[in-house]
């Protein structure tokens, strides 16, 4: 037989036998492969992060879930185990750690400058527990209530998620407790709380007085337990487009210095969104009369405003009348201090809600109070008054505005330190990361942040400081009853005034 058609089955099937082989081993990778991705997507699904991931809205105030549909599935689940374990160093730090400083080092009992007078009321939120003190259980029964748990030990930075908070609330809210961090190495005393990210205060007194719970807040009543703390926009809000406060508080001042008080529009205007479940806002919009009423109100829309690269939103354009109006939200709104930066004589509507720094306010001094009810005519009066009276009137809106500038970032991580160090004193336990807990530092939380977000975030980032803390006031309870005694009264001479339609 020719050699061109002999069958050489023998050195076929050892070739046969390779491709086998090869296809063997190359699907088992390819399943390996596949498993591990599974495997991986699994522990991905199970992290609770900063950003939101896997995390439900609050059910006490629900919101759209985050879905996070701009990334696929190996995507996300790759970013979450990069960000939540391999970006913060096992044991760098970012900045130098001080050795802490004792009382007298503090500033308390020293010549070191001292913090503002509003500032004792961490001794009055702090009291419910000054004889209980904090315990585990206290916060573990507070943990029905709360969005997330903060603890900080030696200070590093540890959270564990419960649920998501709106927005970038919560991003925001734990950057600016790292600044704080950076702000003070070595000062920060180890603390374990619990904190909601949401508007309303739920720890009422009438029903937890047996038991005051420990929350952390943006805001609270004189009915409520809940914690005030400094809100998530002072490190920026980029839903909005509103900048870190040191940098907004300062466009927003000389957007109100490039108009004369008496070249500004001599009627009240308010901006905002009234489709947020507040009866005073939708109240509002039927004072929008500058004849009848002397004012203007304007509904913001935000989708739009988006769109348009928020050119008619600008904080720092919106200063060009004698009066602006103040009007709750759902509850307390972050709105209070750029209105009250702005130099015009600021209408606050009677709050329910109070913030940590509205508390250092006093009616007809530094603001002009409007009862909650038929506020269209008191609107009109104030404005009336102001008009016939613009030296006093200007002198309120500058006052305001002193009191704003005072507030810088430095006093906002003052306020901070001390709220943290008394709240730390109340402890009776040692503050110990949970074993669900992650830590959290500047580089996993900037890992998380989207390409805006991690704008806004770098903006605001701190230095260490080169001085401690400005000194504490001390306790003084009769200090604290005049200064409510003392709102009342000027709220009820501003009442009297309006009922004989001026004297006084």
């Amino acid at each position: 037989m020719p050699a061109l058609f002999r069958f050489r089955p023998a050195a076929s099937k050892p070739r046969f036998l390779r491709v086998i082989h090869r296809s063997i081993v190359l699907l088992s990778l390819l399943s390996l492969a596949g498993l591990l991705l599974l495997k991986l997507e699994s522990i991905a699904s199970q992290i609770k992060t900063v950003a939101g991931h896997n995390l439900d809205p609050t059910p006490w105030h629900l919101f759209p879930p985050k879905t996070f549909e701009d990334q696929s599935t190996l995507g996300r689940a790759s970013q979450i185990i990069k960000c939540s374990y391999l970006t913060c160093p096992a044991t760098a730090r970012s900045h130098p750690i001080r050795a802490a400083r004792g009382k007298d080092d503090q500033g308390q009992g020293s010549n070191q400058n001292q913090c503002p007078d509003f500032f004792r009321w961490i001794y009055r939120d702090l009291e419910p527990w000054a004889g209980s003190r904090i315990s585990a259980s206290h916060l573990m029964k507070a943990k029905d209530f709360a969005a997330f748990r903060v603890v900080i030990v030696d200070g590093r930075l540890y959270t564990e998620f419960y649920y998501a908070c709106v927005q970038s609330r919560a991003m925001f809210t734990i950057w600016g407790l790292l600044q704080f961090l950076r702000r003070y190495p070595g000062l920060v005393p180890d603390v374990d709380l619990m904190f909601d990210c949401m508007d309303k205060p739920t720890i009422t007194r009438s029903e937890h007085q047996g038991m005051p719970l420990p929350l952390f807040r943006y805001c609270t009543t004189p009915e409520h337990f809940d914690i005030p703390f400094p809100d998530w926009s002072y490190w920026g809000w980029p839903e909005v487009n509103i900048k870190p406060w040191d940098r907004q508080f300062k466009e927003i001042k000389k957007g109100s210095q490039a108009v004369s008080w008496t070249d500004k529009l001599p009627h009240a205007y308010w901006k905002g969104n009234p489709d947020v479940a507040s009866p005073v806002r939708t109240e509002l919009l039927n004072c929008n009369d500058t004849e009848m009423w002397g004012a203007q109100i304007l509904r913001q829309n935000w989708v739009e405003e988006a769109k348009a690269g928020y050119e008619q939103s600008r904080l720092s354009n919106q200063c060009k009348h004698r009066y602006k109006i103040y009007a709750e939200g759902y509850a307390w709104s972050v709105s209070l201090k750029y209105i009250l930066s702005c130099g015009s004589t600021t209408l606050i509507i009677s709050p329910q809600y109070e913030d940590f720094l509205s508390r250092g306010l006093m009616p007809k001094v530094d603001f002009w109070p409007i009862p909650h009810t038929q506020f269209c005519p008191a609107i009109k009066f104030a404005v009336d008054w102001g008009n016939q009276n613009p030296a006093q009137a200007e002198e309120i809106g500058h006052r305001a505005e002193d009191f704003m500038e005072r507030l810088s970032m430095d006093r906002v991580y003052d306020y901070m330190f001390h709220l943290l160090s008394e709240y730390a004193k109340l402890q009776e336990f040692k503050p110990v990361p949970p074993p669900s807990a992650l830590e959290v530092c500047e580089e996993s939380l900037l890992c998380f942040a989207d390409q805006v977000q991690r704008k806004f975030l770098k903006r605001s980032t701190a230095s260490p400081s080169p001085n401690p803390p400005f000194a504490m006031p001390p306790p003084d309870n009769n200090l604290m009853n005049s200064w409510i005694n003392q709102k009342t009264r000027n709220i009820m001479e501003v009442e009297s005034m309006r009922s004989g339609q001026f004297p006084h």
